[in-house]
């Protein structure tokens, strides 16, 4: 067996529910699950039409590379989403379809690591729990950089030493940021940049929740946007992930894409058409439908919007929680350890959210996901407010 599976640590969602299984839940209460990032708002229906409509394709195998449409499609998208020069972008050469960002963030290490140079992967702390998987697998060493209230749950990428840019092959961040919710500017962007061409390292950057924000006028920045406006229109040693699952309330289409630099995408290419990946062809067709409309990803955003409004003001006069940048998630501080705390609300309210030293490694002397717990409001607007209310009560008794 390859022994970096031993290195794997337990998933975030194994430990929760070693712990839940402690305790009983008040059975008076219908059970509120605010631990998963799974939306649960309705899917488009005009995309899911599109999908019964082209189950024919079911018959043929699809290629790796994905249609030259879904292609030409993502590409609109991008390029008027991230205000990107009109040329910059070539739907053969800088896009991949891809099965969710979760299979290709995963896969992307696999693809770009030379393992036999002592290689780093350098995360945010907390983080996507892919990203210490991807890079334990892929032969390297996990380094996290943490993210505090201090910094406003940013990286502090300043703190990172030049020996370690040099020994670093890759560069995951996430913006909007899981679990924080915060999203990093452009001129951090650019000097992430400037640092990925000094040291000969890639940027991964995880902008599936980049759809989810709150002021329509100000949309999260994306790495390429970041890339172009410095004159990097090649995006060299940029790439991006996004996905369909939280900006279309479609997890279980499995749609994403990979975006970026063409020649480390043409090595993407090759490693997955031997990693068997290719996206159905009727997901492809309903793919495009989604990618087209932002009407349904508006209405979207102002149901979060009302949600996150309505359950602060519930929840900030009893708990230390702010309202994100952008995402579905809050990042509450608790006035107990995160364990104690999820597991008590568990038992008296029967609330699920999740620990923040769940989805974070000890560095530096700290967990920086210690005393936090992640709530996504992922559930209907009736649920999250009872939810709130719930929390509320736990909390004043």
């Amino acid at each position: 067996m390859n022994p970096e599976l031993d290195k794997l640590h337990p998933y975030p969602f194994e430990k929760l529910s070693v712990l839940k299984k402690r305790v009983t839940a008040n059975p008076a209460l219908e059970h509120i699950a605010l631990s998963i990032g799974e939306p649960k708002h309705q899917a488009p229906e005009f995309v899911m039409k599109e999908l019964q409509q082209q189950l024919s394709g079911v018959s043929a195998y699809p290629l790796t590379k994905g249609i030259p449409e879904l292609r030409q499609a993502i590409t609109n998208w991008l390029t008027q989403r991230f205000n990107l020069p009109g040329d910059s972008l070539n739907p053969e050469q800088h896009v991949i379809p891809v099965n969710g960002t979760r299979e290709a963030l995963f896969a992307f290490a696999q693809a770009v690591i030379n393992r036999e140079t002592n290689p780093l992967i350098v995360m945010p702390n907390p983080f996507y729990q892919i990203y210490e998987g991807a890079a334990y697998l892929s032969g390297a060493e996990p380094f996290y950089i943490n993210t505090s209230a201090e910094n406003n749950y940013l990286p502090d990428f300043d703190s990172v030493s030049d020996e370690t840019w040099a020994r670093c092959q890759l560069l995951y961040i996430c913006s909007p940021g899981n679990p924080t919710g915060a999203v990093i500017n452009k001129t951090t962007l650019q000097k992430l940049i400037k640092l990925a061409e000094q040291h000969d390292f890639i940027i991964a950057s995880d902008e599936c929740y980049s759809e989810i924000y709150f002021d329509e006028n100000n949309p999260p920045v994306g790495l390429l946007e970041a890339a172009a406006d410095m004159g990097n229109t090649n995006h060299s040693r940029c790439v991006v992930f996004h996905s369909l699952s939280k900006r279309s309330n479609l997890p279980g289409l499995r749609s994403g894409f990979v975006a970026g630099d063409k020649d480390v995408l043409a090595k993407f290419l090759k490693y997955r058409t031997y990693h068997g990946c290719a996206m159905p062809l009727h997901h492809q067709k309903a793919s495009i439908k989604a990618w087209q409309d932002e009407k349904h990803v508006q209405e979207n955003r102002a149901l979060y919007q009302k949600k996150f409004n309505d359950v602060l003001g519930i929840l900030e006069p009893v708990l230390d929680v702010k309202k994100p940048d952008a995402s579905f998630y809050l990042w509450a501080k608790t006035p107990t350890s995160d364990e104690d705390f999820t597991q008590k609300l568990f038992a008296e309210q029967n609330i699920t959210v999740l620990p923040g030293s769940y989805l974070s490694r000890e560095a530096n002397g700290i967990n920086p996901g210690s005393r936090h717990v992640r709530m996504a409001l992922v559930a209907s607007y009736e649920e999250c407010i009872e939810a709130a209310n719930r929390i509320k009560k736990f909390i004043t008794s």
